[in-house]
């Protein structure tokens, strides 16, 4: 009875160390972008439009020679529709770039970008919703892609 009961612990603790190693309880949650819920796109498409869309542009279209540097060595906004890199990027990386700056998210600081970060505009929802519309737009096959990428982390 006493060997059962040694054996069945240690079990358990194999089972503990396994979850806790495997990501069942350490670490943050992913990013869940939700395209296909229509009244988080619908809120993202406002969070967008009076957010984003003056330099993302109102069709997600991205400014002119967004590839180029402007003469002050920054990069123009780049589309998010699927002829830029947005959907290239996972969930997780799309939220930590808009809400706290390029510059924190490469770990330099005093990289200068005309990209705000809007973590003390925009609540963690609205910043959900927002991507979550910018996804909403993509080609099915795009958003295809990107979530296979995203499941494959």
């Amino acid at each position: 009875m006493r060997l059962a009961a040694v054996i069945a612990l240690g079990l358990v603790l194999i089972g503990a160390v396994f979850y806790v190693f495997k990501g069942g309880a350490s670490g943050p949650e992913r990013i869940s972008l939700r395209a296909g819920d229509r009244e988080i796109a619908a809120m993202g498409a406002k969070v967008y439009a009076a957010n984003c869309a003056s330099c993302h542009g109102a069709d997600l279209e991205g400014q002119p020679d967004w590839r180029s540097r402007d003469p002050d060595g920054r990069l123009p906004a780049p589309p998010h529709d699927e002829t830029g890199h947005t959907w290239h990027h996972d969930g997780d990386t799309l939220f930590q770039l808009t809400k706290n700056g390029i510059g924190q998210m490469i770990g330099d600081p005093d990289y200068v970008s005309d990209m705000p970060a809007f973590g003390d505009v925009l609540t963690d929802k609205e910043i959900i919703a927002a991507l979550s519309f910018i996804k909403s737009r993509w080609p099915q096959n795009i958003r295809t892609r990107h979530d296979d990428m995203e499941n494959q982390q």
